[in-house]
C-alpha cells in the first residue's frame, strides 16, 4: 500500500497519481487521506508531488456536494479532465491546470510567433477550445450541475434495475459508471459496444442517456442471459440423451 511504499523508499521524493475515477470502476482516491499518510511517514510538501487524474469525473465531481474537495488550497501540483467525455466535445482533447511556477518552467520564447509557448508539445487543436468555450457558456454552471445530477441519478436508477434483474452490480457512491457481470453472449456486447475487462462490464451513464435507453439496455440483456441458458439447458438435455441412447446401444449389444 501507500504507506508502505513511502516508508520503504524515504530516501526518495514521491509522485503520485490520485484518481478522480478510475477507467473501469469510477473509483476515486481519497485526496485527503494521501496527503495524511505522505505527512504521517515525513514527507514534506517540497518532496513530492501530486496529480489528480480526473478525466471523467473530474468535471463532475465539484457539483456533487458530499465530495471531497479537490482545490489547489491544498498542495496538490497539478489536476487534468478530458474536453470530449463529460462535456462533449466532439474531438479529443483535455485542460491540464497547474501551479504557474511549473508552467514557467515548460514555456519558452517562440521567436517567429512572437509570443510565449506554454503547450507540453509545442501545439494543439485550436478547435478544441472553442468547442469546451462553446458548451460551457451555453450550458453555465447551472446546466451542468442539472447534467451531473441526471447522471448521478440515472446511474442509480440503472444500478437498481440490474440488481432487481438479479444481475449482480456495483456502483459507487461517487461515480456514474455502472459496473455489472460481464455478458455471456458476444453478440450483446457489440451491440451496446461494452467496455469489458475480465468478468465484469460497464456503463458510463451520460447526460444524453434517458431512462427509457436504460430500460431497453436492461430488458435486452435479461433477454440475452435468458437466451445463453435456454442454449445451455438444450446441450445439457442434447448430451443427456447422446449418452441414454449410447447406453440403450451398449445393452443391445
Amino acid at each position: 500500500d501507500l504507506r508502505s511504499r513511502l516508508t520503504a523508499n524515504s530516501a526518495c521524493p514521491a509522485i503520485i497519481n490520485v484518481n478522480i475515477g478510475t477507467t473501469v470502476k469510477g473509483a476515486v482516491d481519497d485526496l485527503d487521506r494521501v496527503l495524511d499518510i505522505l505527512k504521517e511517514t515525513g514527507y514534506n510538501e517540497d518532496r513530492f508531488y501530486i496529480h489528480c487524474d480526473g478525466a471523467l469525473f473530474g468535471m463532475m465531481m465539484p457539483f456533487i456536494k458530499q465530495a471531497p474537495m479537490v482545490t489547489f488550497r491544498k498542495p496538490i501540483g497539478s489536476v487534468s479532465v478530458s474536453g470530449h467525455k463529460f462535456v462533449g466535445a466532439p474531438v479529443p482533447c483535455g485542460v491540464t491546470i497547474t501551479r504557474l511556477r511549473y508552467v514557467m518552467a515548460l514555456s519558452s520564447d517562440v521567436e517567429y510567433l512572437n509570443s510565449r509557448d506554454a503547450t507540453i508539445m509545442g501545439s494543439r487543436n485550436g478547435h478544441a477550445p472553442i468547442y469546451l468555450w462553446y458548451t460551457l457558456t451555453v450550458k453555465g454552471y447551472e446546466g451542468i450541475r442539472r447534467d451531473v445530477e441526471k447522471c448521478m441519478r440515472n446511474a442509480h436508477i440503472l444500478k437498481v434495475m440490474l440488481v432487481q434483474c438479479g444481475i449482480k452490480t456495483m456502483l459507487n457512491e461517487l461515480s456514474n459508471t455502472v459496473v455489472f457481470e460481464r455478458p455471456k453472449e458476444e453478440a450483446f456486447v457489440r451491440k451496446w459496444q461494452l467496455a469489458c475487462e475480465g468478468d465484469i462490464a460497464h456503463v458510463v451513464v451520460m447526460p444524453n442517456i434517458t431512462i427509457d435507453k436504460l430500460e431497453e439496455f436492461v430488458q435486452d440483456y435479461v433477454n440475452s442471459r435468458a437466451r445463453v441458458a435456454i442454449a445451455g439447458a438444450k446441450r445439457i438435455a442434447s448430451e443427456a440423451r447422446a449418452a441414454e441412447s449410447s447406453e440403450n446401444s451398449d445393452a443391445e449389444c
